[in-house]
């Protein structure tokens, strides 16, 4: 062999050593039971991709929380158990505390404002994802969420005779409810059902389709309907593990999950109306609290926000910015009502 052939089979080693390993497989956790529209649409997806990629990337699901909760599925992605997940807000938090933003205390009391805001920052806060090693495909709605009980809940003193349920690691609620000399009782979410059916607890959080879904409606009589709460999560991929399919392959991956999350986004708005319509038929009786008791849970609210802000949650140039895209938007629905 000649120097010429030397250095060509030389460059072509380091050429190919430089390609990405493709894995074929990416193995992703969720909460969401077998069956449900999440999974429904996430299994065409991923089979889409196989199509598209000819095989060479495959996704094997472990749903319904099989692999544990949202601390422990991170904990497995970054010992390389796992790929990804479908997280929640909390379970985002863990990779980017400031995601949380969304989530503040009465932040938002209508889906126009959400719309609007999300619009606006979305972007960034995917951005702030892949920074900190994870790759997000969009964000996609959870919803309000509602406190739902076995009592009628009118207001903040109703919840002190209650055993309220918080997710682990839930900083937002756990300081709302300090706030508000609320002892609240802490359990994965694989826990909840238990809970309600022995006693543990009596009084949750939740949006209505997440309640249906996991079976959590059927240890419940009332929901408040003042929205506490705005939930979303998405579908992430460790970026080192995403690194290793090609450019090409990773193409075809964003646009297929990128299709799926925002169809899943569109679609969890109208399971929440159904779910909602499905507990009023079981005998779910609605909860509306009076102006005065929504003042005081605003001035809790408010003083909870300015707590958080010590604990670092969120920083304040976030929450000027979401505060700011809701008066723009509060402005222009007044001058186009002036207007008419």
């Amino acid at each position: 062999m000649d120097r010429k052939q030397l250095i060509f089979l030389m460059a072509l080693f380091l050429f190919l050593a430089s390609l990405p390993v493709q894995a074929k497989e990416f193995k992703i956790a969720t909460v969401a039971p077998d069956g449900s529209s999440w999974m429904q649409e996430m299994r065409r997806g991923a089979s889409e991709i196989t199509e598209r990629t000819q095989n060479r990337v495959t996704f094997k699901f472990y749903p319904g929380g099989i692999m544990g909760d949202e601390k422990n599925v991170l904990r497995k992605i970054r010992i390389g158990q796992l790929h990804g997940a479908a997280l929640t807000t909390l379970g985002l938090a863990r990779i980017y505390p400031e995601n949380q933003i969304y989530g503040l205390p009465l932040k938002f009391g209508t889906y126009e404002e959400v719309d609007y805001v999300r619009a606006r920052m979305d972007a960034g806060i995917i951005k702030g994802l892949e920074e900190r090693g994870f790759i997000a495909f969009g964000l996609g709605e959870g919803g309000f969420v509602y406190i739902m009980s076995q009592v009628p809940v009118h207001r903040i003193s109703d919840l002190k005779d209650q055993r309220v349920w918080l997710p682990e690691g839930d900083t937002i609620s756990l300081t709302l409810m300090d706030v508000a000399g609320i002892s609240p009782v802490t359990l994965p979410l694989t826990d909840v059902l238990t809970g309600l059916q022995t006693g543990l607890i009596t009084t949750i959080g939740s949006t209505t389709s997440f309640a249906i879904a996991l079976q959590w409606h059927t240890k419940i009589k009332y929901l408040t309907e003042t929205p506490l709460f705005y939930a979303y999560g998405t579908f992430v991929i460790q970026r080192k593990a995403f690194n290793k399919i090609s450019r090409a392959d990773q193409t075809v991956v964003r646009d297929v999950l990128g299709r799926v999350v925002e169809k899943l986004n569109q679609q969890t708005r109208k399971d929440n109306e159904s779910a909602k319509q499905a507990l009023l038929k079981q005998g779910v009786k609605l909860v509306n609290p009076s102006e005065q008791d929504m003042e005081e849970l605003r001035q809790v609210s408010s003083k909870a926000i300015k707590a958080l802000a010590k604990e670092r949650v969120y920083t304040p140039e976030m929450l000027q910015t979401v505060n700011s895209h809701l008066e723009a938007l509060h402005e222009n629905k007044a001058a186009t009502a002036q207007k008419k």
